[in-house]
């Protein structure tokens, strides 16, 4: 990592990002066991949630893809699927999957647009790319598993990406540290999208014109 993205990065963001991949995993893992699948299905599918939108980010921005050149993060992505396997189903209900999935949007969505700014992106492509890193491993989970995408669902998800990824650009060209613009932009946006749950927040849909 060079100097500059080890700046805009910091000591916090990057434990930030282990905690989006591991939620993220463990909901790739859950969709696999809620459909009955076999372990290594499971195992697939914690690691295309994990890794998948830092996946897309890293090619668009120019960056070596994270988890080729980490052992640390497949490693923790099998591990997820594991935890999920053996632990009784009760404890994975629904509302875990939504909470645990809201926290991975939030800490991934800010880790997204910091390592982003550190390769020299502008702030507003930088924005986008930390939307793109939140959004797209839960979009070819859903895919795979044959689930309605979450890009579908009424409630606010990608306007709570939106709003971490924004909010950590525009803190850091106010000059806040990493840790700080971080940690406060990821608990915006799982405030939003916790609140977004509980009241069915949603943005107004398209009526094609109709009164």
């Amino acid at each position: 990592m060079n100097s500059s993205v080890a700046a805009q990065i910091g000591p916090i963001l990057p434990w930030l990002d282990l905690f989006g991949i591991a939620v993220f995993a463990a909901t790739g893992a859950l969709a696999a066991t809620r459909h009955q699948q076999t372990i290594v299905t499971a195992t697939f599918f914690a690691l295309i949630t994990g890794v998948g939108g830092g996946t897309v980010r890293d090619l668009l921005i120019g960056a070596p893809v994270f988890w080729v050149h980490d052992a640390t993060v497949a490693s923790l992505c099998l591990g997820m699927s594991a935890i999920v396997w053996i632990t009784p189903q009760h404890w994975w209900s629904d509302r875990t999957f939504a909470w645990l999935d809201a926290l991975g949007l939030a800490a991934y969505a800010a880790f997204g647009a910091a390592k982003s700014l550190g390769y020299g992106i502008p702030p507003v492509p930088a924005a986008v790319m930390g939307v793109v890193t939140a959004c797209v491993g839960g979009i070819i989970r859903d895919v795979l598993a044959g689930e309605p995408s979450i890009l579908m669902r009424p409630e606010l998800y990608v306007t709570a990406a939106a709003l971490t990824a924004s909010l950590y650009v525009l803190l850091s060209q106010m000059g806040l540290p990493p840790y700080a613009a971080g940690l406060a932009s990821a608990a915006a946006g799982f405030a939003l999208r916790g609140a977004a749950m509980i009241w069915k927040w949603g943005l107004p849909a398209y009526r094609g014109g109709k009164n």
